[in-house]
């Protein structure tokens, strides 16, 4: 359907959205800090990234108590109206931008996070980035004792197990309810005296802790930190929980230790390049894998160009390593935003070359390799071979920064069903041919594990990191998804 005004550009957003995988929230939390909704605004910003639906941001003012605003759509277009922010007063507040994992496809303003919940002891917010495995089983649990549901959110039963619980303060009620959850799960949470941080034991998603003056900030990126001025302290370990006060930082392991699995994808695609993940910068990261694929994949070629913007840095390692030039043969249009009358069909069909455009000066007759950060469905990279071809291109060859996706996320990444994902039923000579390039080759997972620094590659026995998108080994069984059909990877 056609947007309801003539401004609306979701639709161009969501064109190929299904060919790329979507991390699905990102959250953000300051105390001890003036106007600290302000900060959250600009924090939440910063992690825009990672989430485009929707925002929310929840404070507490001694006078007024706490307060929230939720809005659908871009946060700069929302959190920057001054009548909106005068509603967020006082020196506490967490926030949150998502897209929508579980749930009903329709956007809900219920949906939106931060939850929040008036307990005995006082009221808590919460913002969650992961997902829940064992959601639906807890959802029915809650519901037959009595639990009234307001939203379709899986992180809404982290408030209804809060409810539950018999301890005596906000943080050991959350405690006792992060116990009951399986999955994936950082969590920024407030109450009128604490901001709380707490990650999953596996640490799948990320989390970090940052100051400011006299202040506390928890950040899914510390790209986020850098935009208020923070100063990065270091990251939330997994299975830590952090209750921050204004005397400082209280450190507490709840659960069960166990080996960390953070999310590879982060490296690869997720995360913006100018954060930092395990003391190393996201840019060199992805330029390291750009250099591992051109050690793995060569090919005789006369430009390496990347699809802008997540594989540019992997091109730039891949030029650098294999003496071909590198250019900037693709240009994104960065300014899509608020430019287009109501689009007809024909417009919407366009997608693609709305977005980006081919520098035809450098492409017409060479032979062009492009690399980008994965491929999922295919569709984007069928186009962009089209427009290539179409400018003069000799031959197009792709490469990809990441291994083939064969396997759905289930810890708080949209992936669309396995028989979508191309990988799940061809292998790499099959997705040649239906891509129609002259050659197509993926980094290999030792390749990439090598690219993060881990030098002997990825430990089969007990690998590094959360990769089950390309291996198939979920680390977390996803209980509600084989309850519903999905089949795991058979042993080997």
């Amino acid at each position: 359907m056609p947007p309801a005004h003539p401004f609306d550009t979701s639709w161009l957003r969501d064109c190929d959205s299904e060919d790329k995988l979507r991390e699905e929230c990102g959250v953000f939390g300051v105390i001890n800090v003036a106007e600290a909704a302000s900060f959250v605004a600009l924090g939440l910003h910063a992690l825009q990234h990672r989430g485009q639906e929707a925002g929310g941001i929840v404070c507490h003012d001694a006078e007024q108590g706490f307060n929230s605003a939720r809005r659908f759509g871009y946060v700069r277009d929302n959190f920057t109206k001054q009548s909106v922010m005068e509603t967020l007063p006082g020196p506490i507040a967490v926030g949150h931008v998502r897209y929508s994992t579980t749930g009903g496809k329709a956007p809900q303003i219920r949906d939106v996070q931060p939850f929040f919940g008036e307990f005995a002891m006082g009221g808590a917010a919460i913002a969650h980035n992961g997902n829940i495995t064992n959601a639906d089983a807890l959802r029915r649990e809650l519901i037959e004792r009595g639990s009234i549901f307001q939203s379709s959110s899986d992180s809404e039963c982290i408030i209804h197990l809060m409810a539950r619980s018999l301890q005596r303060t906000i943080p050991d009620r959350m405690e006792d309810a992060l116990r009951r959850v399986e999955g994936a799960f950082s969590v920024v949470a407030m109450t009128r005296t604490k901001l709380i941080g707490v990650r999953d034991p596996l640490g799948v998603r990320p989390l970090v802790l940052g100051q400011i003056g006299e202040g506390w900030v928890l950040s899914s990126e510390t790209c986020a930190l850098d935009i208020i001025g923070a100063k990065y302290v270091r990251e939330v370990s997994p299975g830590e929980m952090v209750v921050i006060t204004a005397d400082g930082v209280e450190s507490r392991y709840p659960f069960r230790p166990q080996k960390s699995r953070f999310c590879i994808f982060e490296h690869v695609y997720f995360s913006r390049p100018d954060s930092i993940i395990g003391g190393r910068s996201v840019y060199e990261t992805r330029r390291q894998i750009g250099v591992e694929l051109a050690r793995e994949a060569p090919v005789e070629a006369d430009l390496v160009c990347p699809v802008p913007d997540s594989g540019t840095p992997a091109a730039i390692g891949f030029a650098h390593e294999s003496g071909i030039p590198y250019s900037m043969g693709i240009v994104r249009n960065q300014y899509m935003g608020r430019t287009f009358i109501e689009p007809t069909e024909q417009i919407r069909n366009m997608g693609v070359r709305l977005k980006l455009n081919v520098n035809r000066a450098l492409i017409e007759g060479k032979r062009v390799i492009l690399v980008d950060d994965s491929v999922v469905r295919g569709t984007t990279s069928r186009k962009i071979r089209e427009m290539i071809l179409e400018a003069g291109a000799a031959e197009v060859h792709f490469r990809i920064a990441s291994p083939p996706t064969a396997w759905p996320c289930f810890y708080g990444v949209d992936t669309p069903q396995r028989e979508k994902l191309l990988a799940a039923t061809m292998s790499e000579e099959e997705m040649r041919e239906h891509l129609n390039v002259d050659s197509l080759k993926f980094i290999s997972l030792d390749g990439l594990y090598r690219a993060v620094g881990e030098a002997e590659g990825r430990n089969v026995a007990c690998p590094q990191y959360c990769d089950a998108c390309f291996s198939g080994e979920y680390p977390v069984e996803p209980s509600d998804q084989i309850e519903k059909g999905f089949e795991l990877k058979a042993a080997e």
